[in-house]
C-alpha cells in the first residue's frame, strides 16, 4: 500500500498498512506493535527498527526498563531523515513507567527523562509498566526494596502527564480485571490501554470483559506464547493443532497467532 491512511500513521512506498484501533482519546494505535524487551539487545537494533518501519510497523514499543529508549530514538530519528516516514506524527511511540518511579512525584519528572533518552517532544503512549512499587529498579527486583503501591496518587501523575501533553494517551500494563476496575473507579482520565501477557493459550477473559466495558484497549504481549523468552515456553508455537491450522490456510504459525 501506498499513501497515508485514514489513522494518521500511512504506509510509505513498498510498505504493508497496518489496521489502527481508535482508543478513548480519539487517537489511532497500529495494532500491531514492534516490541524493544528483550534480555539482550541485538547490536544493531536501530537498524532493525529501521528496517521494520521501511517493511510497514508504524507502532514502536520500548521502556525505561528495557534500556532501549535511546535506541529507539535514534531510530526514530533515522526512519524520518531516510524517507522511511514523512514525520515523527506517523510513527506511534510507546513507554512505560518503571516500579521505582511507581510513586507520586516521580510520575512527570520519570516521564520528562524517557522524552529526553528518546529525543522526542512527547509519547502516543506511556504506560504504569506494573502494579508495582519499589525503592530500587534493578533486575531482579529485590523483594526487600518493594514498597505499597500508590495506584491513586500514581495515576494523578499520569493524568497530569496527559493534561501537560507528554503523552497523548496514558494507561497501564499487567493489570489484572480486579486492579482495572479499581483504577477506573478513580480515574479522571480513564486509561486508554491495558497491555497484558496474553495469546491463544492464555486469553485473559476477564480482563477483556472489563475492558471491553469500559472502552479500553487490550494488548497482548508476547503474542507467540513469549517463544525463546526465560518466562516464556514453545507450548504455542509448536502446538500441533496449531501447525494444522496453518498449514490448512497456507501461513506460518506466527501469523495464524497475530490474527
Amino acid at each position: 500500500a501506498t499513501g497515508a491512511g485514514d489513522d494518521g500513521h500511512g504506509a510509505g512506498a513498498g510498505a504493508t498498512a497496518i489496521p489502527s484501533v481508535i482508543l478513548n482519546t480519539g487517537h489511532a494505535m497500529p495494532v500491531l506493535g514492534f516490541g524493544t524487551g528483550s534480555p539482550s539487545k541485538p547490536a544493531d537494533l536501530a537498524n532493525i527498527i529501521v528496517h521494520a518501519v521501511r517493511l510497514g510497523y508504524r507502532h514502536l514499543d520500548t521502556a525505561s526498563m528495557y534500556r532501549t529508549e535511546p535506541t529507539v530514538g535514534a531510530a526514530v530519528a533515522e526512519s524520518v531523515r531516510a524517507g522511511a516516514v514523512p514525520s515523527r506524527t506517523d510513527l506511534f511511540v510507546t513507554s512505560k513507567l518503571w516500579i521505582s518511579d511507581a510513586r507520586p512525584g516521580r510520575v512527570v519528572p520519570a516521564l520528562r527523562e524517557s522524552l529526553a533518552r528518546l529525543g522526542l517532544a512527547y509519547l502516543d503512549l506511556f504506560l504504569v509498566h506494573w502494579p508495582v512499587a519499589a525503592t530500587a529498579g534493578g533486575l531482579p527486583v529485590d523483594k526487600s526494596t518493594l514498597v505499597e503501591f500508590d495506584m491513586e496518587g500514581v495515576w494523578r501523575g499520569m493524568e497530569d502527564c496527559h493534561r501537560l501533553g507528554l503523552a497523548r494517551s496514558v494507561g497501564v500494563s499487567n493489570f489484572s480485571a480486579a486492579k482495572m476496575e479499581r483504577l477506573l473507579a478513580l480515574a479522571a482520565v480513564p486509561p486508554a490501554v491495558n497491555q497484558v501477557e496474553m495469546n491463544v493459550g492464555w486469553r485473559q477473559e476477564k480482563v477483556r470483559e472489563v475492558c471491553a466495558r469500559h472502552g479500553v484497549v487490550v494488548a497482548a504481549y508476547s503474542p507467540l506464547g513469549a517463544y525463546g523468552g526465560f518466562w516464556g515456553s514453545d507450548a504455542v508455537m509448536e502446538s500441533g493443532v496449531l501447525h494444522d491450522v496453518a498449514a490448512a490456510r497456507g501461513k506460518t504459525v506466527a501469523q495464524k497467532l497475530l490474527k
